[in-house]
């Protein structure tokens, strides 16, 4: 392998229980109270979709930009803040770095979001790109993310290794020659036994992630 592409949420990030309260918590504070089953619902849909069912759902007189820049302002409140790294991170995407491979994020959030968390972590200086939904807008479901990552390093699809803790994803890299090690999470735990059956490889955190010889 010559390049490494990471996930951040549940990946890079303990970062889930985030994203599982700002849906709901956008609800509450209209007085609406969460249906059993909705924050799992969205958990599955990208962001724009996860918006536009909210409103067609609870009939919100929004528009998914707007419930979209509601949510963005609150979870990057979170990232700035609260967010904390995945056992072992850091110490591996260094170890990487120092053997010379070329490292990138492939992310479903926005710059805005994601980038003071880095930044805050000290992660900033370690990736040669950054690659979000700004740039790439579709769910991981498809592998546009990914190939845009490989490109702006200069790789192959099959020169690259995805970390990443959700089955789609895995699937999707898989899909275009890319190599994926699953990262697990709680917020996945149910997908994890056909995350080992897709995936090349699995680890519990960083600390036992593999590294080139």
């Amino acid at each position: 392998m010559k390049g490494c592409i990471f996930d951040l949420d549940g990946t890079l990030f303990d970062s889930m229980n985030v994203w599982g309260d700002i849906g709901p918590d956008s609800l509450k504070k209209r007085g609406i109270t969460p249906p059993q089953g909705y924050a799992q619902t969205i958990f599955t849909m990208s962001f724009t979709q996860s918006a536009a069912y909210t409103i067609e759902r609870f009939g919100l007189p929004h528009t998914p930009e707007e419930l979209m820049r509601e949510w963005d302002e609150a979870a990057a409140s979170s990232y700035a803040d609260k967010v904390r790294l995945k056992s072992g991170a850091r110490e591996y995407l260094a170890a990487l770095r120092e053997r010379g491979l070329k490292l990138g994020v492939a992310t479903t959030l926005h710059r805005r979001v994601y980038h003071p968390a880095l930044e805050r972590h000290g992660l900033l200086d370690l990736f040669d790109v950054l690659c979000g939904a700004d740039e790439a807008p579709l769910p991981k479901s498809s592998p546009e993310v990914f190939l845009l990552c490989a490109w702006r390093l200069g790789l192959k699809p099959d020169q690259c290794v995805v970390f990443d803790d959700l089955l789609i994803a895995a699937k999707s890299a898989k899909s275009i020659g890319m190599q994926v090690y699953g990262v697990y999470d709680k917020a996945s735990a149910g997908d994890w036994e056909e995350i080992k059956q897709t995936a090349d490889g699995v680890i519990l955190d960083f600390r036992s992630a593999p590294l080139p010889k």
